[in-house]
């Protein structure tokens, strides 16, 4: 029971984790001002480790499953 808990709440909780990173990226761009070139380097350069650990979820399911 437990370990089938926590196989669904652990994708459901990075995920909420990552949009409230998002919300707190964009909350940082609207109270520094930033310009629209800004706003987008925060989430490129700050979204980068979000994005890295999403590929490395789908590359270890990838090789789980043996489409790799």
């Amino acid at each position: 029971m437990q370990q089938t808990f926590e196989t669904w709440i652990t994708p459901l909780m990075i995920g909420g984790l990552i949009i409230f990173m998002f919300f707190i990226i964009w909350d940082l761009a609207k109270k520094s001002n930033a310009s629209k070139f800004g706003t987008i380097m925060l989430f490129v350069v700050l979204g980068a480790g979000m994005l890295g650990y999403v590929i490395k979820v789908v590359i270890t399911w990838l090789i789980e499953s043996g489409n790799i």
